[in-house]
């Protein structure tokens, strides 16, 4: 029976029925192989509305909301020119700028593909302007988004959350250092390449001189409420003031005043566009949400998750071993699945082997996440590597071709992550 549901979802994916549509239609796999099985249809569609009902859930369309506000308010600009003021003129100052705006920016988003693209949309113009190589720009922008996931607040620690049982505030916590990490290895690579392949010196100076001339004082303020919002933001989780969900909701409040009292970068007649690209964007979401609940409850009474972790307790009693196949296996997920119906599906699979062995659910979140964060710049989904290359026309391959040296140094501190679990669990335990 599980070996049929998995080989329909095979078949499925691969006649490119979408993920969601997969994901609802196996559900009813094991019922209509043996009618006596518990999870009926009437069972499975009211699993699909109830994993609608929760109150956490309500943070993934706010923050995917607040994130598109920001987006078209400019938000990223204003983030860039403060770090580029301190670090434009260094060797690798201005890529450099580039990854510390989208680890500010993704703790605003929580989605990769929005970081990717409003980061990217203003700074690669600027850094081809400024001589750098347009696929390299593409390619760390695209490689840089990924921290849009991991730094908090994040969608998909929500849904992690949600399928694990997990805190979301632990899950937040602990993918802050990782997050930083990992920005500080992607920017290591970056400062070699700039090294390596030089640097248009008179041209960046002449940027950083004409960025400087406004003098600091007046260059801070301008950015002083896009860097105030994820102050605000996780300042209010972490101290207890609100809810994850309070959070999200005072995010969109603290991103219409900006945008369109502030900055005035947002016009009252664009709210519309922005409202609908809010719902296109978090409606296939929400299916998916509740699909994958159907799935989770089906896979439990088939036991399947229960199957594989007494298998791997049996044949893998080493803890380093599983993790080293967790990883490799999660990698090749990250390439081919989406990021949400991946980690819909396969928390409940994982948790219980993880937990067996003696690993820290949280610590697993990050783990998870990380992996899945890699996919958003593999082939052939690669999110991110479509959205850079439509912002510069470049084909994908070639974007691709050049992110892999990033993909080494982000493998790297996800090596750290995986068997250094106080990275992780640094400020919660």
């Amino acid at each position: 029976m599980i070996s049929s549901t998995f080989l329909a979802m095979a078949i499925f994916l691969v006649i490119a029925v979408p993920i969601s549509v997969v994901i609802a239609i196996i559900s009813f796999v094991p019922y209509i192989m043996d009618p006596t099985f518990p999870a009926s249809p009437m069972f499975i569609l009211r699993q699909i509305v109830s994993g609608l009902d929760s109150t956490t859930l309500l943070a993934i369309p706010m923050f995917v909301l607040s994130g598109i506000i920001m987006a078209r308010g400019g938000i990223s600009k204003k983030l860039f020119n403060i770090f580029a003021y301190f670090i434009g003129d260094k060797t690798g100052g201005m890529p450099c700028a580039v990854v510390i705006t989208c680890l500010f920016y993704g703790a605003i988003s929580g989605s990769a593909p929005a970081t990717t693209a409003a980061v990217g949309a203003m700074t690669i113009p600027l850094l081809v302007s400024l001589g750098y190589n347009i696929v390299f720009c593409a390619a760390l922008v695209a490689i840089s988004g990924g921290l849009g996931v991991i730094i908090p607040p994040s969608v998909p620690f929500i849904m992690y959350s949600m399928g694990s049982g997990a805190s979301v505030g632990d899950l937040f916590t602990a993918g802050i250092v990782p997050g930083i990490l990992i920005g500080a290895c992607i920017m290591i690579y970056a400062v070699y390449y700039c090294k390596k392949h030089g640097e248009d010196k008179e041209k960046i100076k002449a940027s950083v001189d004409e960025l400087r001339k406004n003098g600091f004082l007046k260059v801070f303020m301008d950015s002083f409420w896009a860097l105030l919002s994820p102050i605000i933001i996780l300042g209010g989780i972490y101290s207890g003031a609100v809810t994850p969900t309070e959070a999200a909701v005072i995010s969109v409040v603290y991103a219409l005043v900006i945008c369109l009292f502030i900055y005035k970068t947002l016009k009252i007649s664009e709210l519309y566009q922005v409202l609908r690209e809010a719902v296109a964007t978090f409606a296939p979401i929400l299916f998916i949400l509740g699909a994958a609940n159907a799935f989770s409850r089906v896979l439990t009474l088939t036991q399947a998750p229960q199957i594989l972790a007494e298998f791997m307790g049996d044949n893998i009693s080493n803890k380093i071993i599983l993790l080293i196949l967790i990883n490799i296996f999660l990698l090749f997920v990250g390439m081919v699945m989406d990021t949400g119906p991946a980690i819909l599906i396969l928390t409940p699979i994982f948790v219980p082997i993880i937990t067996a062995v003696g690993i820290d659910p949280v610590h697993f979140g990050v783990i998870l996440i990380v992996n899945l964060a890699i996919g958003f710049v593999t082939p052939p989904l690669g999110n991110n590597l479509f959205v850079a290359s439509t912002m510069t026309k470049v084909p994908v391959m070639s974007i691709a071709k050049k992110v892999v040296p990033f993909m080494g140094a982000f493998a790297f501190a996800l090596i750290l992550i995986t068997f250094i679990p106080q990275i992780s669990l640094l400020f919660i335990r």
